[in-house]
């Protein structure tokens, strides 16, 4: 019997896969972890990367030697996308990020250059917190 030490990259310890062979294709290592770890194909999938040389393995059909050892992490289906949103908060008193008061009564146009420079209401302001991310 061979084996795979593989560990997901936010766990301290490792777990094994065993296979017959000198090694193991890269899509029989994903269903093997994601069975014993109770993963569903659907939700995610697993980006596997070599512990010692940190090579990414991609290729579906790519071998991995026995006795090899893996860090794992789960990716959405799609893979990783970036966005930006921008979180609006109401707080009484500001906790952090950049705060800003703001009219109750009227919806004021807000562009990103106003970010820089201080609102004017005749209307009593709701002081809110702004961050982007």
């Amino acid at each position: 019997m061979s084996c795979v030490h593989y560990k997901f990259s936010s766990k301290l310890n490792y777990d094994t896969v065993t296979f017959d062979g000198l090694h193991i294709s890269l899509a029989d290592l994903k269903k093997q972890i994601m069975g014993r770890e109770r993963l569903k194909a659907a939700d995610c999938d697993l980006q596997i990367t070599n512990a010692q040389t940190q090579e990414e393995y991609t290729d579906e059909a790519a071998l991995i030697p026995k006795n090899s050892s893996v860090i794992v992490r789960r990716i959405p289906i799609g893979g990783v996308r970036t966005t930006t949103k921008t979180f609006v908060v109401n707080r009484n008193e500001p906790v952090s990020g950049t705060s800003k008061a703001v009219c109750k009564t009227h919806n004021h146009p807000f562009p990103y250059t106003s970010l820089l420079q201080p609102l004017t209401c005749r209307h009593t302001p709701a002081p809110i917190s702004v961050w982007f991310c």
